[in-house]
């Protein structure tokens, strides 16, 4: 390359790196397409073209660049954490964790490239190393809210809740409308009337929470909380449906869409399972089940064994299907795949599940994957392990239907999007009961379903039941669950660290007046409502 055209290599260049900077994606990608093939050696090209393509959703793309920048330069550690990103975002863990292992190694004091090592860590559910991550962010840049915020996440699910409390306020006091941080706060505890943030958040109700759709919600939901907590049920309900509201106005989301998603799920499994030809692992036990009806309680019971593992809510076995069938579609699970995942090889599926999920698993005999929505996927479980233990958590319909109607679950997930109207709620609970009692009746004795309430009224009986299906010897820290300190960062990481309580059962009752449209829809579809 002559001086001229290294002159405007760099120029292009430079103006890249602006463009970046600034978070002119489109711009940054385009210049730096231009370059590569005039700077394929160069890493900082692949680099920004990477960046970019993640923040565009063009992954695979980002994969590939990133890779090359940093195999060019392995001695970048932001090179290397935004890899792992990519990693995360391709659902590829294992490499994830990889990259951000090798990255963290370098030793980095940039406090960005900190948080998104944090961040990976988070998402790999390995809240110490996140933890320790978002400190030394913190330390660098003591004035970034989002550093604080990040950071007081994995402490509540390291179990540090008075260091996440400082966090979250000290997040607060850097920026009053990081809205999502008032909600966390206000799920931290158990409010009292002396002791609460009622009036903080009503000053922000009236102010910049009415000013966007996603402050209402944040807000909203918080005072909602908080006004449960101290006994103002009526107004916590009206604060509920206006949170919601003000998220579904964000959503483009119609209960057909689920509807067709469960039918041909159906369609696809329309006969008895003979089973017998995936991977014989019995290493993986699966919990699954409606979201807030106990499953994080059988996993903290369980994990509590010395041979089983939490591994948290893995999104890897639908990853995995979804790479093996080969479809193209946007979503994870769509009729597409479904039609594309008929005739997979189902050792091989299940030899990339376990895979995906190392190094995180593998040194005990059992780990446990407690994605709830992974009761999409149980006849492609059944497939891929014949011998793998599945569990069922089953809760009052209605209270599972507020209890996931009250509760904000992560907002990038494609999960939960009926969760925003408690109609919507309710019929995707109709439409999880009728798969359910399909699955039941095409998987035979594969799946134990297991009462929440059962658990509360005798814990001890339920909990042999549950490690005798599990085929493990019994152990009396199963017992003791709330004693385990291992992470936990689903929507009970609170609540988990305390005894069995019984002040969730017919919580329903506290708002029957304003269910009663939900209880007749249930009723009306056959459903039992006691």
């Amino acid at each position: 390359m002559n001086a001229e055209n290294l002159s405007d290599a760099a120029r292009l260049y430079a103006t890249a790196v602006e463009a970046l900077n600034r978070s002119d994606w489109p711009l940054a990608l385009s210049l730096s397409e231009k370059l590569l093939p005039r700077a394929n050696t160069h890493p900082g090209v692949h680099f920004v073209a990477g960046v970019a393509c993640l923040h565009m959703h063009r992954i695979a793309q980002a994969v590939q660049v990133l890779r090359r920048a940093v195999m060019l330069n392995p001695a970048r550690a932001d090179y290397g954490a935004q890899l792992a990103r990519a990693f995360a975002a391709a659902r590829m863990a294992r490499e994830s964790v990889e990259a951000a292992d090798h990255a963290s190694a370098l030793e980095t004091q940039d406090p960005m490239t900190l948080d998104t090592l944090g961040v990976v860590y988070s998402q790999a559910n390995l809240h110490a190393k996140a933890a320790a991550m978002f400190r030394r962010a913190v330390e660098a840049r003591p004035d970034v809210a989002s550093f604080r915020f990040n950071a007081a996440t994995s402490l509540t699910a390291c179990g540090d809740l008075a260091a996440a409390d400082a966090e979250y306020e000290a997040c607060i006091a850097r920026n009053p409308h990081y809205w999502k941080a008032h909600l966390a706060l206000a799920h931290l505890r158990t409010q009292t009337k002396d002791a609460n943030h009622l009036q903080r958040l009503e000053s922000l109700g009236a102010s910049g929470g009415e000013g966007s759709a996603e402050g209402r919600m944040y807000v909203q939901l918080a005072l909602s909380k908080e006004c449960e907590d101290i006994g103002e049920h009526e107004r916590s309900f009206r604060h509920l449906v206006a949170g919601k509201a003000a998220g579904r106005s964000l959503r483009d989301y119609t209960p057909t869409r689920d509807e067709e998603l469960f039918d041909a799920l159906m369609r696809a499994f329309p006969d008895v399972e003979s089973g017998g030809a995936g991977h014989q692992s019995v290493e993986p036990i699966f919990v699954i089940g409606m979201p807030r009806s106990g499953t994080t309680l059988v996993d903290r019971i369980l994990s509590s064994h010395p041979s089983v593992h939490s591994a948290g809510e893995l999104q890897n076995f639908g990853a995995v299907i979804k790479r093996a069938s080969g479809s193209r579609s946007p979503r994870l699970l769509d009729a597409e795949t479904i039609v594309h995942a008929r005739r997979l090889e189902w050792g091989r599926v299940g030899d990339a599940y376990l895979a995906s999920t190392r190094p995180g698993t593998g040194s005990t005999p059992h780990f446990i994957d407690k994605l709830p929505h992974n009761f999409l996927y149980a006849g492609y479980i059944a497939r891929a392990f014949p011998k793998a233990r599945i569990i069922c958590l089953r809760r009052n319909p209605m209270d599972t239907c507020l209890s996931n109607f009250r509760q904000l679950f992560a907002q990038t997930s494609p999960y939960y999007d009926y969760s925003f109207d408690l109609l919507d709620t309710g019929r995707y609970y109709l439409l999880f009961d009728r798969l359910m009692a399909h699955w039941q009746r095409v998987l035979p004795n594969r799946i134990l379903e297991v009462d929440y309430e059962g658990i509360v009224d005798d814990q001890e009986g339920h909990t042999r039941k549950l490690v005798e299906f599990c085929g493990l010897p019994w152990h009396d820290a199963c017992l003791r669950f709330e004693r385990n300190d291992a992470p936990v960062s689903t929507a009970s990481a609170v609540q988990v660290r305390e005894p069995i309580y019984r002040s969730a059962l017919q919580r329903w009752r506290r708002y029957e007046a304003q269910l009663a449209p939900l209880r007749a829809l249930l009723e009306s579809s056959g459903v039992m409502v006691d």
